[in-house]
């Protein structure tokens, strides 16, 4: 059976002993499109935005309750320092980022509607590419980048007025956290939702046995213990029930899904 997963310290006696067909893409975000598009995987990493589109739109795939990636967001929504901007200020203006639908961003939408009052449908966002759902589309505040531009560019030279960063933090000094405290904003965030932010799950496809996909969870189950159980981490139906319920909230009032999902409803 074919898998897609990334590297981590939670994953690795996985990717030693389960009996699977681990394909090379990195980042393993790079392989998405085809696990909701083409269905190539039996077992798969997803970001929780597009697992949850993509079962809005009928795709055969069904969650394990393991993260495998996750951060908080606040420091990932950036300025250029010689234009700071607060939050309540985004409205009107231009924001990038990689895709409208992608994780980080939803995230970043979601706390300026629900902390710094802020009507994301009022910011322009500026992306580079379609969501990984093919089903979905891009509401009307958003546009394409110019062909060839790079989203770190064009924040310095004053074409957007903030950008959400991705995988990799910014290192330019120049360039600085839109949210003010922004790592004592995530802190408190977390302690207020009970909830951490997700990034990346994994997903098995509804053609996979419930004994598979069991003895997998079993075995991650142990991968995860081995690393010493990271706190971002989290493993486990009770684990991560409050964490699927709030991402759920959140892609749902940003019309991303149809409707709020039970978490059983989600899982395998």
């Amino acid at each position: 059976m074919k898998a897609l997963l990334g590297d981590y310290a939670c994953t690795a006696l996985f990717k030693q002993r389960a009996p699977l067909a681990f394909e090379d893409v990195r980042p393993p975000s790079a392989g998405f499109k085809r696990v909701v598009r083409g269905l190539e995987f039996d077992f798969a990493e997803l970001a929780i935005t597009t697992f949850l589109m993509a079962k809005a739109a009928g795709k055969p795939y069904r969650l394990l309750p393991a993260v495998v990636l996750a951060r908080m967001q606040h420091p990932r929504l950036v300025c250029d320092a010689r234009r700071r901007v607060a939050p309540r200020e985004l409205q009107g203006k231009r924001v990038g980022v990689r895709s409208y639908s992608v994780t980080t961003g939803m995230w970043i939408r979601g706390i300026l509607a629900e902390d710094h009052g802020v009507d994301c449908s009022r910011i322009t966002w500026v992306t580079f590419e379609e969501a990984h759902v093919a089903e979905f589309r891009d509401p009307p505040n958003v546009e394409r980048a110019p062909a060839g531009s790079k989203l770190e560019e064009m924040l310095l030279a004053g074409e957007v007025d903030a950008m959400v960063s991705g995988d990799a933090p910014v290192t330019d000094s120049r360039i600085v956290p839109v949210i003010p405290e922004a790592d004592a904003a995530a802190r408190e965030w977390r302690a207020r939702k009970g909830a951490i932010q997700i990034n990346h799950m994994v997903a098995v496809k509804d053609s996979v046995s419930q004994a598979h996909a069991e003895a997998w969870l079993r075995l991650l189950g142990e991968s995860f213990a081995a690393a010493g159980n990271p706190e971002l981490c989290p493993f486990g139906l009770e684990a991560n029930r409050r964490n699927l319920e709030v991402a759920v909230e959140f892609v749902h009032r940003q019309g991303m899904i149809p409707r709020r999902y039970a978490v059983q409803e989600l899982l395998a």
